[in-house]
């Protein structure tokens, strides 16, 4: 097993290059044509930036 301690990185390279090629394989199988006509809505924008502007942060003027 003394091999093993000197040659783990060809093991790990061996294992990224697999993890690799299932990546390119299931890429290919993606139709971006079909996704982009089948494409779910997406919900409306809640933006709360508006809210920020009630609250007054300076003190009032007395005239």
């Amino acid at each position: 097993m003394e091999w093993l301690s000197h040659y783990w990185w060809i093991i790990v390279l061996v294992f990224l290059v697999g993890v690799f090629l299932n990546v390119i394989k299931d890429m290919k199988r993606i139709d971006p044509k079909k996704y982009m006509a089948n494409k779910p809505e997406l919900p409306p924008h809640r933006d709360f930036n508006d809210k920020w502007d009630d609250e007054d942060d300076f003190p009032k003027k007395k005239p």
